[in-house]
């Protein structure tokens, strides 16, 4: 027995290891989870074509974004995210090998290395005024030599050397109030140039020595009609603006040392154009071009009083700045839509009449209108000239297009996502394969052997290579239909740019995507604004034949008056059903938990004079909206004032024509926070499908605690005004932090909570009956992190065994809030060492599994702690009662684990929402992280306790057991053979 047990031990070990080993390994990556990169909405672009290395455009984004794309196939070689606070402002190339960046209003100017990206120098600007950047790196200076830039910001012009970034001289003009518009050093002048307006309608021009900053000429003139908008430079002695009317165009000549100015009338030019024109920001030789509301027109300056129109086109238009060619000429492009796609010239400025390039290319529909286009030459192999179109699109997204193809596409409007939802796949019909994969009985043998080797860790990194093919060929992962487990959904997500996407969540591929015509910029609304995106239809698993479809809410304008959009879109075809402009504003959208018969959802909008208006606007809805009207309750909150109100729905809305679906609102209750103490800072609620699986607590010694669970229960954080600010903007005397518990049905003070202190910013989330927020303790110098769990002792008497058996309990007693809960509540204080950017709690689908707090750090990573690291409960000394409950000793700090990181070594960068989803199965819950980069994974905080992981190996499993058959066999035998040799002695 002893040779059994020597046999039997070791396969017993490794059989033990392996079913529990829960590690990522390498050729796990991209299995469950996926990341993308973008960059956001191009603003500026500069091309780097040089004859040896790689080809890139360099370029600058809304989403303040600096990177270097491939022309070749538009890949980042490298970006840099400089933050919220830090806008790019303008870009340059500076001696063939730097990239130049100003950005934070021109305060902040850098030096990247161009091929790799690496900083090469940062200096920080000063200025005495707030007024607006200008960036120029003047291209008349010999490479060789060092280039100056020149930056004008803060009210003084700075003088740069491009080599360290220092400071070479620097001339204040805050005393003058001027702001420069324009900068330049004629090609054969020693001096430098700069145009600045003073108020509305003085024009200053300065003539500076570009090696000391001293003053060689200065005059000014006044016109009296004043300016609007951008200054154009078209020549080196002719500028042209528009007036303050924006009627009128105003020629501006800088010859014989003076200022001369020269009205002319757009009517002149055309005579039924609308008016204001607006002047575009374009870099074009003896050129210029304005748009209306309907057309573009592009000028030619024969001289600084004589103008030509040489293109008039419709307004979804595009022009670039000019391109010197080779030869010493101009040329530019003009992109505009033809049919369904798009139609790109190329001319020289000097002869408007022959076109470089003139080609048609198709586009996709749902890209929208051309905004942005820059150009750039090359040489092609038959030594010809060739151009190639950088082309920015109304979605964001970015075109290349050369030679009457798009070489490559980029979706960067999916770096600016404003809200998402999800849905479900269709279910897959019986008998229907989606994915038909073909195996021969040695490919299934090759590959077990394989996963063997890897589970041994005697995989080589072909081999290695190889079963992560396998493993994504073979993967379900990708089907386009639902999985009992509940993995393969769509995410659908609402851009800024009021575009919808539909994300599968296998590999996060666009499955479909649509533009909505009621958040794009029209005439009737110039300013749309994409607000949130809803779940409209949902339908029962009996009702397969009916699509689910979402909803799509915006406004048109900004303002609290700005009328409201609503767009119903399929959310398999990702067609529209129906649009609706409606002739109120949307302040507020609720989404109701009922339905009407046909699975649509009913949500209430309120608008800006306190009325509530029932959707989907049936009598069916409106006969459900009736029956449930009397437990409707909601809050609003005013930041400014200070006030958080309760409100319910009253009678019908009175009106020249009465409206069934419009009913005006009142006020229940009104929380007045004293401006002098305290400002609101954050709120925090519970989700509102959010499920809990018991509202028992068991603690120690089998004693019961009952969850205080309230889908009313609001979270409120304010901050003394002096600490409003950033960090450290006040004192540890003058900060403090207040927290409150509210409910919203009768606006009663359940607990309060205050920090003194303690300073904002403030994150929080809230699930079943406790609240977690993190903030910074001024006195201590380190980041807080608090809990709250809050407790109903109304139902404590439940304990007793013999009222539960006697039928006296109050279980089933029906719950009230206008009825004075009794609560107990407990909390607990934690440092934690890492700034946050947002926080969420992971969700299930019965609320059974172990809930995990999901931090997005200031790293753009989103770390799973475990909430029993923030249990109130914890002491330093637990008792054994404890322990076997799972209290964790009390320590001063919360623990971060490496392995906790869920985007493992990856970066989301501009990390701004962190969404989790319930799987179908228990023990998972979804994770989707957006910012300029999106971030999909599974976790489960409990483990997969109730299924085997995808990368289980059932061969390896019928191996073991068969050496185990074999290896009791084989000891069965060896101990009968030794029995009968003791019995032979």
């Amino acid at each position: 027995m002893a040779t059994a047990k020597r046999f039997t031990l070791p396969l017993l070990f490794l059989l033990m290891f392996l079913s529990h080993s829960t590690a990522l390994y390498e050729d796990q990556v991209g299995l469950m989870d996926w990341h993308q990169q973008y960059i956001g909405k191009v603003k500026q672009a500069v091309f780097h074509t040089q004859k040896t290395g790689r080809r890139r455009v360099i370029v600058s984004t809304e989403e303040n974004v600096v990177a270097s794309l491939d022309l070749r196939r538009g890949e980042i070689f490298w970006r840099h995210v400089l933050g919220g606070n830090d806008a790019v402002d303008q870009i340059d190339i500076a001696l063939g090998k730097y990239v130049i960046t100003l950005s934070s209003n021109g305060t902040v100017l850098r030096a990247w290395n161009l091929p790799d990206g690496q900083m090469v120098w940062e200096t920080f600007l000063q200025g005495s005024t707030l007024s607006k950047s200008v960036l120029v790196v003047p291209a008349n200076i010999k490479m060789e030599k060092q280039n100056t830039i020149l930056v004008f910001a803060g009210g003084c012009l700075h003088a740069m050397s491009s080599i360290d970034g220092e400071v070479m001289w620097r001339k204040d003009f805050s005393m003058e109030s001027l702001e420069i518009v324009q900068m330049f050093q004629p090609i054969e002048s020693d001096v430098i140039y700069a145009v600045g307006v003073v108020g509305s309608s003085q024009l200053d021009v300065f003539q500076i020595n570009p090696k000391n900053g001293d003053l060689v000429k200065h005059y000014s003139a006044t016109y009296h009609g004043g300016f609007s908008g951008h200054v154009s430079l078209v020549a080196s002695d002719t500028l042209v603006a528009v007036d303050a009317t924006g009627s009128n165009l105003v020629l501006i000549s800088l010859q014989s040392g003076g200022i001369n100015f020269h009205q002319v009338h757009v009517s002149d030019f055309v005579s039924d154009i609308t008016v204001p024109v607006t002047l575009l920001p374009l870099k074009l030789s003896y050129m210029f071009a304005v748009k209306t509301t309907s057309i573009v027109i592009l000028f030619k300056v024969r001289n600084w009083k004589t103008l030509e129109i040489v293109e008039k086109t419709s307004y979804a238009t595009a022009v670039s700045d000019g391109l010197v060619l080779s030869e010493g000429q101009e040329a530019f492009g003009i992109v505009q839509h033809k049919g369904n796609g798009i139609h790109l010239k190329v001319k020289l400025a000097d002869d408007m009449g022959s076109d470089l390039l003139n080609e048609d290319v198709k586009i996709d529909d749902q890209q929208g209108v051309i905004e942005k286009v820059f150009i750039n030459n090359y040489i092609r192999t038959d030594r010809s000239p060739g151009f190639r179109a950088l082309i920015v699109m109304e979605d964001h997204s970015l075109l290349l297009v050369q030679q009457g193809e798009i070489v490559w596409s980029r979706e960067d409007g999916l770096a600016s996502v404003v809200d998402m939802t999800t849905s479900q796949l269709p279910v897959e019909k019986e008998g229907v394969s989606v994915a038909k994969v073909e195996h021969n009985l040695f490919e299934w043998l090759k590959g077990h052997v394989l996963k063997l080797k890897g589970t041994l860790m005697l995989a080589s990194p072909e081999d290695i290579a190889a079963i992560q093919g396998m493993r994504l060929k073979n993967s379900e992962k990708n089907k386009m239909t639902r999985d009992h487990n509940g993995f393969r959904k769509l995410l659908i997500v609402l851009t800024k740019a009021g575009k919808i996407l539909a994300l599968h969540t296998g590999d996060g591929r666009v499955v479909w995507s649509f533009l909505v015509p009621a958040l794009r910029k029209s005439e009737a609304c110039e300013t749309p604004s994409a607000l949130n995106i809803y779940q409209w239809r949902i339908p029962h698993h009996h009702a397969m034949d009916e699509n689910p479809s979402v909803l799509a809410v915006g406004s048109c304008g900004h303002g609290s008056s700005a009328l409201g959009v609503l767009s119903f879109v399929d959310s398999y075809t990702g067609k529209e059903l129906k649009s609706v402009t409606l002739a109120h504003s949307i302040v507020q959208v609720f989404p109701l938990p009922f339905t009407d018969p046909t699975e649509q959802r009913l949500h209430l909008l309120m608008d800006n004079e306190k009325r509530a208006h029932l959707y989907p606007s049936s009598n069916d809805s409106l006969s459900t909206f009736r029956k449930e009207q009397s437990n409707i309750y909601w809050y609003s909150v005013d930041y400014e004032r200070g006030i958080i109100r309760g409100h319910t729905v009253g009678s019908n809305c009175m009106s020249e024509v009465l409206d069934d679906y419009c009913f005006n609102t009142r006020d229940l209750w009104s929380i007045v926070f004293p401006a002098e103490t305290e400002k609101i800072a954050t709120i925090a609620s519970r989700k509102s499908n959010e499920v809990v699986h018991t509202q028992a607590k068991i603690i120690a010694d089998h004693d019961v605690m009952y969850k205080y669970i309230s889908k009313n229960m609001l979270f409120v954080a304010t901050v003394s005004p002096k600490a409003a600010g950033d960090i450290s903007s006040a004192t540890p005397e003058e900060a403090s932090i207040v927290i409150y518990l509210i409910d919203t049905v009768t606006g009663r003070i359940l607990h309060r909570i205050t920090h003194p202190g303690a300073q904002g910013p403030i994150h929080a989330v809230c699930s079943e009956n406790w609240v977690i927020y993190h903030y910074f303790n001024l006195r201590a110098h380190r980041y807080q992190m608090s809990v709250i769990e809050i407790y109903d002792q109304s139902r404590a008497d439940n304990k007793d065994v013999w009222k539960l058996v006697l039928g006296k309990h109050n279980l089933t007693s029906p719950i009230t809030l206008y009825s004075r809960p009794e609560v107990v509540v407990k909390s607990q204080t934690y440092f934690f060492s890492h700034s946050v950017r947002t926080m969420a709690v992971t969700s299930t689908a019965k609320g059974i599994t172990s809930k995990q707090l999901l931090i997005g750090t200031i790293g753009d990573q989103v770390l799973a702690l475990d909430k029993r690291y923030l249990d109130p409960r914890r002491s330093p000394n637990p008792t054994q009662a404890e322990r076997e409950e799972g209290i964790i000793p009390l320590t001063d700090s919360l623990p971060i684990i490496p392995q906790s990181y869920v985007t493992h070594s990856l970066q989301v960068e501009g990390l701004r929402g962190i969404v989790t989803v319930p799987a179908t199965l228990e023990s998972t819950s979804l994770v989707f992280s957006y910012g300029v980069d999106l971030f999909f994974t599974r976790v489960a905080p409990s483990r997969t306790y109730d299924s085997l992981t995808e990368d289980f190996s059932y061969a390896l499993l019928l191996i073991t057991i068969f050496a185990l058959v074999v290896a009791i066999f084989v000891t069965w035998v060896l101990s009968e053979k030794k029995e009968l040799r003791e019995k032979w002695r």
